[in-house]
């Protein structure tokens, strides 16, 4: 069993900062991606970022400039550092990683979520 859990959600005002952090925990498993989601009310959920299996970063139009994945192997964790924040990027940021474990081979898996609203 794999778990993904996301912390560093929050309130801040617009043009700050946040740091979002997604560990894996589980047994013997092996993380080919890992990416950065959101989902906003009233919305369907949206990629924001994610790190091909080569490391390369992907970011969605509206995060370019502002957004940085990165990825700590070493922790199977992955981070997104959200800088000049937007009342628009207030949403649920998930974490999602196609990992592999020997009982199910491949399959997507998804935190919990972490909130971040951005004020005005």
């Amino acid at each position: 069993q794999v778990h993904l859990v996301e912390s560093g959600g929050g309130l801040v005002q617009a043009g700050g900062s946040l740091r979002l952090s997604c560990a894996a925990s589980g047994s013997g498993f092996i993380i080919n991606t890992m990416g950065w989601y959101r989902q906003a009310p009233g919305k369907q959920r949206e990629m924001v970022a994610d790190l091909t299996t080569a490391g390369r970063p992907n970011y969605a139009d509206s995060v370019k400039g502002r957004f940085t994945i990165t990825r700590d192997y070493t922790k199977n964790t992955v981070y997104l550092q959200m800088n000049s924040l937007k009342p628009e990027d207030t949403a649920v940021y998930y974490c999602k990683g196609r990992i592999w474990t020997s009982s199910i081979g491949t399959s997507d898996y998804w935190g919990q979520g972490t909130q971040v609203t951005i004020s005005p």
